[in-house]
């Protein structure tokens, strides 16, 4: 098993400067992650230090609260794709979930798929602040909304992947064949390969370098 291809090598505070993100991207081709994942304002960046690489570039949507309006988030999509992005994680509108306004939630999503029917979306559900029936609800409406992807996580919430969050969202996926990332205080080898021996097909990470060299992790968050 290849750990590296499995992780979104992340940085997303708000206070990473221009040479983080380079540093970011060093580090990504050092240990040939999957792909960087970073804030849409960083994208040309990324994009022009990973060239001539194999290593995507993932801008994350509407972060880390969710609730911007749909145009917004369609907008800062079509932005970071021009950027050069190639993946798109976005945030989910949590207050529409939670005040049963399922339309609203989907067409939010739907509006940023459109904006990139050939590139892959991953829906940040922000599992910590939602009960099981709501994992479940937002699991299915990001999926018939076209999401590539269900995450669990920003890393800037109260919580981030739990095992038992991750189970559940598989077993709402069942054989559609929308596939799970696993984010937020994922810190060490042992951990990242509990969600992937669950089924995971790609950790969001501040610590992957820890993750695949199976050392002790500077306990960076996001």
């Amino acid at each position: 098993m290849k750990l590296n291809k499995y992780i979104d090598h992340t940085l997303l505070k708000a206070t990473a400067t221009k040479s983080d993100i380079i540093k970011l991207c060093e580090e990504a081709k050092t240990h040939n992650f999957f792909s960087v994942c970073i804030n849409s304002c960083y994208v040309s960046l990324a994009k022009e230090e990973l060239k001539n690489t194999a290593i995507k570039v993932c801008s994350v949507i509407g972060f880390p609260l969710g609730a911007m309006s749909t145009n917004a988030k369609a907008e800062e999509t079509k932005q970071a794709l021009k950027d050069g992005a190639d993946e798109i994680d976005m945030v989910i509108n949590l207050g529409f979930l939670k005040s049963k306004d399922f339309d609203a939630v989907w067409k939010d999503i739907e509006a940023v798929k459109k904006e990139i029917p050939n590139n892959t979306l991953k829906v940040i559900l922000e599992t910590c602040y939602l009960e099981e029936l709501e994992i479940i609800k937002a699991s299915e409406l990001a999926i018939n909304s076209g999401a590539d992807f269900i995450k669990t996580s920003t890393g800037f919430g109260t919580g981030g992947a739990t095992l038992a969050d991750v189970k559940l969202m598989k077993s709402i996926i069942g054989d559609c064949g929308t596939k799970i990332k696993a984010s937020g205080g994922i810190r060490d080898t042992k951990t990242a390969l509990e969600f992937i021996n669950l089924g995971v097909d790609r950790i969001g990470t501040s610590n992957g370098i820890a993750i695949v060299t199976g050392s002790a992790s500077e306990g960076n968050n996001y």
